[in-house]
């Protein structure tokens, strides 16, 4: 069989690798349209486990992977003036150069023929080929030319990024944050050898041009790097880099894109990588994902007796659900960064840094990596409530003046369809709430409101605009149901962090540490649910007598 890649990156290149030594008999061509010393970007990140699922595919390259990268266990956060680590993450990074080069050598040594600045513009370039791969990245060719047999769904984020390098040494994946006169800045950076680190820069559309962030021509081609942005960057960051620099490659402001993809394979020709599939770069995903589908499609190609059309769809039924939950983690992190500025701006650096580490994974999990970061967490919570997060009494005001609940737990019980009783702990003792939607007919008090996103394809963004309406009249507390675990946070956070109103979040069934977790990082004030053990054996909810 011929097989040709198209694009060289990580992705591409370990498949071509590992089918040549698993199927020696295949023809196997890379097609790239740089020079191999031509690269853009600073560091690929890879976790203990990706390198260990890597390792079991190519002891070799892993074996040299480990030689050249830099590795840590801790991740850092740096907010104002403060530092707050968390363990139990151990990583990897390597410069993308030197991977490449690593890649590129070990497919030339198994026989991989690799033809650098071979540009191919369409697939009829390729006839005489029996598979066709596209690695091409998130701009994919491939897929566009098969658009409406792979059924790409493509969504732009709304924050803005740019990837620099630094001659700033970090000692692990760091994330630093800073105020600017025009809004808040943030850095994921982490070291790649002994002198060098990546340093992305991120922020929200509106700081991005108050800064003036937004005059250079990105439409032009690929190659000059946004001088200005970097030298504005090297300012604001300068004290937490010890005024080292920055260094550029191509480094220009853009938008994360989400790829989607129907189908993965259409005839002879594949997706591989981010030409099927991304997932920001917050949870250091995308060339772990590109290398782990070129394992996985070099294994499906070269099971003996399997024709071509069964070793794709065995491919893709085998890392779709990987994928997929890949992305489902992303997105909470993918918003937690368009959001970032609003929490920096109100958060104490311990909830900060809880908020974030919990942004994608349950709290629990992040107490299984690092117990003494959340117990820490836990002390600056009761130096400043005096108890214990779900214990904290809270007093309301407003037309709840008067009212102090003993407990972050409610007991919610449906009435019908937009009306709810949600039943508190207060010092008087148990106390109903009549929760209202702003729709609904039954309609009587300003005091407390209750907003459900439905379910529909614009579900959220209807909610998000009756919620508007409900807090221009200023409630006493204000209910969020329905939608998704990230909907209701989001909803929830834009009420009591911008509108300064407490809030309920309603859970199906509640979980105690999923309700700890929400209110410790300021999600949420309360967290309601229905009858259960949660209100009787580890929420210290009194039984009914």
């Amino acid at each position: 069989m011929r097989v040709a890649c198209i694009g060289g990156g990580p992705g591409g290149v370990f498949f071509a690798t590992l089918l040549r030594q698993l199927a020696p008999e295949h023809e196997i061509v890379v097609f790239e349209r740089n020079r191999p010393d031509n690269t853009f970007g600073f560091g690929v990140v890879f976790s203990d486990a990706t390198l260990s699922n890597l390792g079991d595919a190519d002891p070799v390259l892993t074996e040299r992977l480990g030689e050249q990268g830099q590795s840590w266990e801790q991740i850092e956060v740096r907010a104002k003036g403060e530092v707050l680590r968390c363990g139990g993450n151990g990583m990897a990074a390597i410069a993308r150069r030197q991977l490449l080069d690593l890649l590129y050598r070990r497919a030339a040594e198994v026989g991989v023929v690799l033809r650098f600045q071979k540009n191919i513009v369409q697939l009829s370039d390729l006839q005489g080929f029996d598979l066709v791969v596209g690695s091409d990245g998130a701009n994919s060719m491939v897929r566009n030319v098969l658009s409406k047999s792979f059924g790409p769904a493509i969504h732009q984020a709304s924050a803005k990024f740019i990837w620099f390098g630094t001659t700033y040494r970090f000692r692990g994946l760091t994330f630093l944050f800073e105020n600017s006169p025009y809004g808040v800045f943030a850095v994921h950076g982490y070291p790649i050898d002994e002198n060098t680190g990546t340093f992305i820069v991120e922020t929200d559309e509106e700081t991005w041009a108050a800064a003036g962030m937004d005059r250079f021509d990105v439409a032009q081609p690929p190659g000059p790097s946004d001088i200005g942005s970097k030298e504005y960057l090297e300012s604001v960051f300068s004290q937490q880099i010890e005024g080292c620099n920055l260094l550029v490659n191509n480094s220009r402001w853009a938008s994360f894109r989400t790829v989607r993809n129907r189908a993965w394979h259409s005839g002879n020709v594949v997706l591989l990588g981010d030409s099927a599939h991304t997932a920001h770069f917050s949870v250091g995903s995308g060339t772990k994902m590109a290398m782990e589908d070129g394992a996985a499609l070099a294994f499906a190609l070269s099971r003996p007796g399997m024709e071509l059309e069964e070793a794709l769809d065995q491919y893709e039924k085998q890392r779709r659900p990987s994928v997929e939950g890949i992305q489902g983690s992303a997105a909470p992190s993918l918003s937690w960064w368009e959001n970032f500025g609003s929490y920096y701006r109100v958060m104490e650096p311990a909830q900060f840094a809880y908020h974030f580490f919990t942004r994608a994974i349950s709290g629990d999990r992040v107490r299984r990596r690092d117990a003494e970061f959340v117990n820490e967490v836990a002390r600056w919570w009761e130096r400043k409530h005096g108890a214990d997060p779900l214990h904290s009494p809270m007093e309301l005001s407003g037309g709840l003046s008067g009212m102090t609940a003993v407990s972050r737990l409610v007991l919610v019980r449906e009435i019908s369809a937009g009306l709810a009783e949600a039943e508190f702990l207060t010092e008087q003792g148990r106390q109903t709430l009549l929760l209202e939607s702003s729709e609904s007919p039954a309609s009587r008090s300003n005091d407390v409101a209750l907003i459900s996103i439905p379910s529909s394809f614009s579900g959220y963004e209807s909610a998000r605009g009756r919620l508007d309406q409900v807090l221009r009249r200023k409630p006493a507390l204000v209910g969020i149901s329905g939608g998704t675990v990230l909907e209701r946070a989001l909803l929830s956070e834009r009420a009591r962090l911008s509108a300064n109103v407490p809030s309920l979040v309603i859970e199906d069934e509640l979980d105690i540490d999923a309700a700890l977790t929400t209110v410790l990082s300021g999600r949420a004030d309360f967290v309601g649910g229905r009858k259960g053990p949660a209100f009787t054996e580890a929420s210290q909810w009194p039984t009914e007598p």
